[in-house]
Order: C-alpha cells, then structure tokens, then sequence
C-alpha cells in the first residue's frame, strides 16, 4: 500500500507521552489537509494516537504494520474543525490514590496500560482494560463505582477517563502522575 504523505515522524523508541508530543508538534507545522506518516514502536501508540486524534478534531487515516513498527496516518484538519485539548478535570496524586487504598481496600482502579506493562508491575487489585479495548469492554465497568484511572504518565488515563465521561460515568478521577513514579504497593502477574 503506498500511501501519499507530507511528512514522516520518527517516534521509534519512545513511550507515551512523547509519541503525541511530537506528533502535535509536526502538525503544527503543517497545512490543513497534509497527511503526518507517524512511525512508532510503542504498542500503546495505537490506541493513544489514534484516541488523541479524535480528541483534537484531526482525522485518523489508519495504521499498517510493518516488522515492530507501526505507521500512523493523521490528516491535518482545517483549524475551524480542530478541537481545542483538553484536559480531565478530576485528578488525583498518587499519594491522593495510595492513602485511599488504605483506607478503602475495595477501591476500583483501572490500569489502561498495555498488558505487558501491567504484567510486569500493577496496583493490586487493579483492573486490566488497555485504552485501545475501553469502548468495546466498558459493559465490564461500573457506572455508578468511584474509579481511579492509571496508566505510565497521565496522558493515557486522561484520555481513558474522558472517553468514559463521555459515556455517563461519575465518579472517575485520573491519577497523575500514575505509573512512572508509584511507589506504593505493587505487584506482578503470575509467571513474572
């Protein structure tokens, strides 16, 4: 498949959020219309990319795989189409998230990492759903349960929580700065 693009972005190597950094800042660049060839490794770009695209207004071609590397296809949209980034305005620290379980151990969190990421280190009792699976597995969530959102940085879990705001959920509090800094009870899958 040949696909005509404008620019191509090397995100090889990087986890998130740097994919997205760097694919918000090539479009800046660009005009309204041009297609961005984003070339990732990190599995998780799939979801993330493909969720921040929907989120800002741009429009999200597809992928194609190739070996380890996937290749994102974003088309830049005209700026009266482009939606402004938000952020989730329910946050909580990893502190905030760490003192709550001690205090209510039945606490929900829901990881939406990827499962590899999950295997190898996760809150106890955290649920496993990767962003790029939330819409078809939301039936698994409660609407009406306080739930902690967490991923590696934030970002993941910002766009997790809106995603589900969207869908009538209540209680939802992303934690940031999530993973990358947890210092609280972890555990690993079995076979780890």
């Amino acid at each position: 498949m040949n696909i005509q693009t404008h620019q191509i972005l090397d995100a090889k190597g990087l986890a998130c959020p740097m994919p997205i950094v760097r694919t918000k800042k090539a479009l800046e660049q660009m005009a309204s219309g041009q297609v961005l060839e984003i070339q990732a490794t990190d599995k998780g770009s799939l979801a993330d990319i493909r969720s921040w695209a929907k989120t800002t207004g741009h429009q999200y071609l597809g992928f194609t795989e190739e070996g380890e590397v996937l290749h994102h296809f974003i088309r830049k949209s005209d700026p009266a189409e482009v939606k402004e980034e938000r952020q989730f305005p329910h946050t909580v620290t990893n502190d905030e998230l760490e003192q709550c379980l001690r205090e209510k151990p039945q606490t929900s969190v829901l990881d939406v990492r990827e499962p590899a990421e999950y295997a190898f280190g996760h809150i106890p009792g955290a649920v496993s759903i990767p962003l790029g699976e939330l819409e078809q597995r939301i039936g698994e969530l409660n609407g009406e349960d306080e739930l902690y959102i967490v991923c590696r940085t934030g970002r993941r879990s910002d766009m997790a929580a809106q995603l589900l705001e969207r869908q009538g959920f209540k209680g939802i509090r992303n934690v940031i700065p999530g993973m990358s800094a947890w210092t609280g009870p972890l555990e690993k899958s079995a076979g780890i």
